[in-house]
């Protein structure tokens, strides 16, 4: 009797686990979700540097899902090939708008100048170029000395603040060991309105790089500098010039002397 209660007991248990089991298994294929659809961008084979025109060799489609779509992105190979990279891209990344230079742009550092900004070259030297330490994609301040007015006191003044730059001489890509190199010019990237003012500040005076952090943006509001704002500085007075001045003096006139003459019996004084 005892045996036959547990036998049924055990086949009822045997009989509900398989049907929670397989109403599970109905649930979870029921509620599995559908396969996400893709899109398949333009992407890079290998890493490239900026400078580097996009052959159909270096390029790849990459799946990406349809849920995320990228910004800028590219579905054709055609409308990528022939233009230059204006930031590095490595290997296997999708390829967007803003990387790339304008179609048609063709190669060079016309290319590397985005819409609305100007490439502005200035004097350099290993003073002037922070002891060659000017790199392409380094960011410098300019600042300029000049007289204002005629003044004999010089003054020196921020013409523009974190200009990035494009070329150190000929040379658009850092060195790679990042040795110092010294060079003539340097070529910045500016828009139009502060390619006027450095233009008109390189006329009137010399002209400064001032290094900054790369990732330091801020635009510091300071008044330009003066002699007289270094300290409490005396000014050193020029001697005074003496002039030898001629002296006229006027010769005394002679004391007048008389003589008496006698004329028979006349006598007369007569005064010379």
């Amino acid at each position: 009797m005892i045996a036959r209660r547990l036998l049924l007991a055990l086949s009822l248990a045997i009989v509900i686990s398989g049907l929670f089991t397989y109403w599970l298994s109905k649930r979870f294929s029921h509620s599995k979700a559908a396969p996400v659809a893709q899109l398949n961008y333009v992407s890079t084979v290998h890493e490239m540097k900026v400078g580097d025109n996009l052959k159909a060799a270096d390029l790849t489609m990459i799946a990406w899902p349809s849920t995320t779509p990228l910004q800028g992105a590219f579905l054709k190979q055609e409308d990528v090939v022939g233009r230059t990279l204006l930031y590095p891209i490595a290997a296997h990344q999708p390829v967007l708008e803003h990387q790339l230079s304008g179609a048609g742009g063709g190669n060079g550092l016309s290319t590397r100048i985005p819409d609305g900004m100007r490439a502005l070259s200035l004097k350099s030297d290993q003073v002037v170029g922070v002891a060659g330490f000017l790199f392409p994609g380094t960011h410098v301040d300019v600042l300029v000395t000049y007289h204002a007015n005629g003044s004999n006191d010089p003054v020196t003044a921020t013409v523009l603040q974190d200009a990035p730059i494009l070329a150190a001489g000929q040379k658009m890509q850092p060195d790679p060991d990042g040795k110092a190199n010294t060079v003539d010019v340097v070529t910045l990237l500016v828009s139009p309105q502060d390619a006027e003012k450095a233009v008109l500040a390189s006329t009137q005076g010399t002209v400064h790089f001032v290094l900054r952090n790369g990732e330091d943006h801020e635009q510091v509001n300071d008044q330009p500098m003066q002699i007289s704002s270094l300290g409490k500085v005396a000014a050193v007075k020029a001697p005074e010039r003496v002039v030898a001045k001629k002296v006229v003096v006027a010769a005394a006139a002679p004391k007048p002397y008389s003589i008496e003459v006698l004329r028979g019996d006349k006598q007369t004084v007569e005064t010379f």
